[in-house]
């Protein structure tokens, strides 16, 4: 087992990395419904951008393989995975109570093809934890996910599948810590509430914090037991700029780097702290996000980038192409190249935008106040933690094809830059395209607060033993996560967070 710290092969920052990207076509086509904020087809305009820019020539491309009921349950209950699976908008009028029970039908809206969009966002994350593990990459990318609200038994914030966790516990079957950091303007809740009590999984968060959804992550929330000072909150007010964003990011993700030692790095890269998002209320600028990609990838550690946030769906765009560029290390120029959603970037058709001149409410006093007492809670971390090698389960396996290899069934486009599965049928589902909406200010916003201890926790006793509470271990299918079949443990909470 990777014990942390290693460099990858592709050597110093300045060298470009094998990276692989999962995409699959008919996720823009999920819609939540008019008027709602999240829109999937960001994800079909960030490809486009990737396909004109010629940026997919220089990376593995990938379609998913969609995640099974018995993958998700890995960290979801079964009885929420199979309401997912059960409930269609014909049907929802007649499930009211679970509806409710689930926190399903406002900000997580019943959809014609939500079950499938669930499995196609969270099999991408999951498959590229796989890769990593596998070594087959030094640079994982699901722009698809990065989901980060889910809980265990309730949708939460847009989020019904965490394909973050079920990421993450994929990579601690091969990695004995792992590093998640987010980005997003929002808390990562919902990661961060599933490992708050292991010290294998240090989570770090930076979010506007004071009445603003999901209401979670002061800087005194910290951890519990053998978690205690393994999650770190970073709270920051409106207008926050590059400048002082980077006076926080870098020092304090330089000393986690150095005193926690991961093995692995899961970056989520919500673009809703992006200046002039429909919902947030940052001024961060394309490259000042980016920066944090290229900070992140500069450490030389097998990486996970993934979506999340965003809302003024054009910038979203931008942002993610120019940090596929940031991973590949390929410079990407301003001028946009003529596409199919060319219209989207006008009057200018630049990949960069200008940050607002909005009032920055973080202090430079405030921010040195935030820094101290983050790198004070590190500093009582004295070293990276360690427990005996124990077993654990086996490496997941995802069977694909080479990317050379003949479209035999001319199911897919003969043009198409993907691997894909062929022995697969595609799973049925009735989605509708996405009207262009005017992307005005959601007044609304995001409502509700979610409550710590609605998720598992997952620690390791005094013994060493991993334990998992209020979570369901299931056996994993040879589908789309293939599990080998020796040494298999088909009983127990070790299913679910692997041994060190």
């Amino acid at each position: 087992m990777d014990t942390g710290g290693n460099s990858l092969a592709s050597g110093p920052d300045g060298v470009k990395r094998k990276v692989c990207y999962f995409y699959d076509p008919e996720v823009g086509n999920y819609y939540y419904g008019q008027g709602h904020p999240m829109k999937p087809h960001r994800i079909r305009m960030t490809h486009a951008l990737l396909a004109h820019y010629g940026l997919l020539q220089h990376m593995q491309v990938l379609k998913p393989f969609p995640a099974r009921d018995r993958d998700l349950c890995r960290f979801h209950a079964d009885d929420y995975v199979s309401f997912l699976r059960s409930i269609t908008p014909e049907t929802q009028q007649d499930q009211i109570r679970q509806l409710k029970r689930f926190n399903v039908g406002e900000d997580c809206p019943v959809f014609d093809g939500l079950y499938s969009f669930c499995q196609t966002y969270a099999g991408g994350s999951v498959g590229g934890s796989v890769k990593l593990n596998h070594g087959l990459c030094d640079i994982a990318i699901n722009w698809a996910g990065g989901l980060h609200h889910a809980k265990k038994c309730e949708a939460s914030g847009f989020c019904y599948v965490n394909d973050i966790v079920l990421a993450i516990l994929e990579l601690l079957k091969q990695h004995e810590r792992v590093l998640y950091v987010d980005i997003d303007i929002h808390h990562g809740d919902g990661v961060e509430e599933a490992f708050y009590a292991t010290d294998r999984v240090m989570t770090v968060s930076f979010h506007k914090f004071g009445d603003y959804f999901p209401g979670t992550g002061h800087i005194q929330d910290i951890g519990h037991g053998n978690g205690k000072y393994y999650s770190l909150n970073v709270p920051l007010d409106d207008g926050i700029d590059d400048e002082s964003y980077h006076l926080l990011f870098k020092p304090i993700m330089g000393k986690v780097m150095e005193v926690f030692r991961p093995g692995a790095v899961v970056l989520q890269c919500g673009a809703d702290s992006l200046s002039g998002d429909r919902l947030g209320c940052f001024n961060l600028s394309i490259k000042g996000h980016a920066e944090c990609v290229k900070f992140m990838r500069s450490f030389n550690v097998p990486l996970l980038l993934l979506g999340g946030g965003g809302y003024t769906i054009r910038n979203v765009a931008r942002c993610w192409c120019y940090e596929t560029g940031v991973a590949l290390g390929v410079e990407v120029e301003d001028k946009m190249p003529e596409h199919e959603y060319y219209e989207y970037f006008g009057p200018d058709y630049t990949l960069h935008v200008a940050p607002s001149n909005m009032e920055n409410k973080n202090s430079r006093q405030m921010l040195e106040e935030i820094r101290n007492d983050l790198l004070h809670n590190l500093s009582k971390l004295q070293h990276a933690p360690s427990v005996p090698f124990q077993e654990r389960p086996p490496d997941t396996e995802a069977p694909e094809v080479d990317e050379d290899q003949v479209d035999g069934d001319k199911r897919w486009d003969p043009d198409s830059d993907m691997d894909v599965d062929y022995d697969r049928k595609p799973i049925p589902s009735r989605v509708k395209r996405e009207a262009v909406e005017p992307d005005t200010k959601d007044k609304d916003g995001l409502k509700g607060v979610t409550e710590r201890g609605k998720g598992c926790e997952v620690g390791i006793d005094e013994s060493g033993n991993t334990k998992v509470t209020g979570v369901n271990p299931v056996e994993m299918e040879e589908t789309s996560v293939k599990m080998e079949e020796e040494g298999t443990n088909k009983g127990g909470v070790d299913q679910v967070l692997p041994k060190t």
